[in-house]
């Protein structure tokens, strides 16, 4: 270090190191539990010491005590080839090994659907579950249903915790139509799904609360574009988003699922006292836009991607309960959104905290945009390299990089 006219003498300049190799099992493994979890992995190649700490069970104690890791979002590739994450903390991206569960038959694809916590919910073509650690590869596929819905849509897969535990989760389906919608659940600490249960349609007051018909069985929206196209707002999504859906835990102990309806309305299931409803529009119907919802500090959100007066505009919206409208809390600045104009654009959304990460697609464009809504930011991500080659995802599930998460 230079100072004024001359040098440090050499042992000025010399840092302490800390033993750490002097320190007992365990006060090393609750110093190791702290670090962020792709830390930790390059330091296991440090010695065998360190690198037998992975599989113990008193490390693994030590970091399901930490509260929060930063999130990574799991990527979804058109072809689900290739596993690839996003580290919000390294702001890099990691390529992760497929689990062998996932590659026993390479003609039944599994295709993300929910993630909580350390742990990621895949659902194959034969209607199968299987829940992932991506970070250590651990999987478990889940009993199949004793009685599957027969001809009954699926419209919500969502995935919660029992307690604050890493090891015990739930798995939770709501399907049927509008008219008459029932759930299950699947509960990890068992290893079984719990009985159908049916919800009733929430009695609302008709001045202040959206009702479809539900004997429309067509909800698609047809109207003409600001360049004259026909186009149907029928709510088409990327594959892994077919079942978009958020769970929230209430203080009271209340459990609420949120869908979006084929006709863009967001739909509340609370599994407490087995009643659901649909919000109100926030947009009117001869209008064009893309939706999606995401959970954010226990609270709903609806990120909507617009176009009006020939510019584009991504906006955060939240319910308020006490004037029963949409209230905006965030929007993309003008110069970065009016890009998305014309483009016909998709948007899928994850959340973690107070960060969202939208993926952005279209036949032209493709962008990752990361929000902090504390801070106000918009960020666009960094492309992922792979092979030459810039990779396009089509969404992005959220996680917590947790080695102890178990499935």
């Amino acid at each position: 270090m230079q100072t004024d006219g001359g040098c440090c003498p050499p042992t000025a300049s010399r840092k302490r190191k800390f033993p750490l190799d002097d320190l007992n099992q365990d006060l090393l493994e609750r110093v190791l539990s702290w670090l962020p979890t792709s830390v930790f992995f390059r330091l296991t190649s440090v010695c065998k010491r360190w690198k037998s700490i992975a599989d113990s069970a008193t490390f693994q104690l030590a970091c399901s005590q930490i509260p929060s890791r930063d999130p990574w979002f799991f990527m979804v590739d058109p072809h689900l080839n290739q596993w690839v994450v996003f580290d919000s903390a390294e702001r890099n991206w990691k390529t992760l090994n497929h689990p062998p569960l996932l590659q026993l038959n390479p003609n039944i694809n599994s295709i993300p659907v929910a993630a909580h916590g350390g742990l990621i919910c895949f659902r194959n073509s034969s209607g199968h579950y299987i829940v992932c650690n991506p970070v250590t590869g651990s999987t478990r596929q889940l009993p199949p249903l004793d009685k599957p819905p027969q001809n009954q849509s699926l419209h919500a897969i969502a995935m919660n915790s029992f307690s604050t535990s890493h090891h015990s989760y739930k798995l939770v389906l709501v399907y049927g139509e509008l008219s008459s919608l029932t759930f299950r659940i699947y509960n990890s600490s068992v290893n079984l799904w719990e009985e159908e249960i049916r919800l009733s349609r929430k009695a609302e007051n008709p001045e202040n609360s959206f009702q479809s018909d539900p004997d429309d069985d067509d909800e698609t929206v047809y109207f003409l574009s600001i360049t004259g196209n026909v186009v149907a707002t029928n709510m088409q999504r990327s594959p892994s988003k077919q079942y978009s859906s958020v769970i929230t835990r209430k203080d009271g102990g209340e459990e609420i699922v949120y869908f979006l309806s084929s006709s863009g309305t967001v739909v509340s299931c609370n599994l407490t006292s087995k009643l659901f409803y649909e919000y109100p529009k926030l947009l009117p119907a001869l209008s064009e836009y893309s939706i999606d919802i995401v959970e954010s500090k226990g609270e709903l959100l609806v990120v909507v991607l617009s176009e009006f007066l020939e510019t584009a505009s991504l906006r955060v919206w939240k319910f308020d309960e006490d004037t029963r409208a949409w209230r905006r809390i965030a929007a993309m600045p003008p110069a970065m959104s009016h890009e998305f104009y014309g483009k016909k654009v998709d948007i899928n959304c994850a959340a973690a905290g107070h960060q969202i990460l939208i993926c952005i697609n279209s036949g032209e464009l493709c962008r990752y945009i990361l929000c902090d809504l504390v801070a106000n930011e918009w960020i666009e991500l960094p492309q992922c390299i792979k092979e030459g080659e810039a990779k396009e995802f089509m969404s992005a599930f959220s996680f917590e990089p947790r080695i102890e998460a178990s499935v």
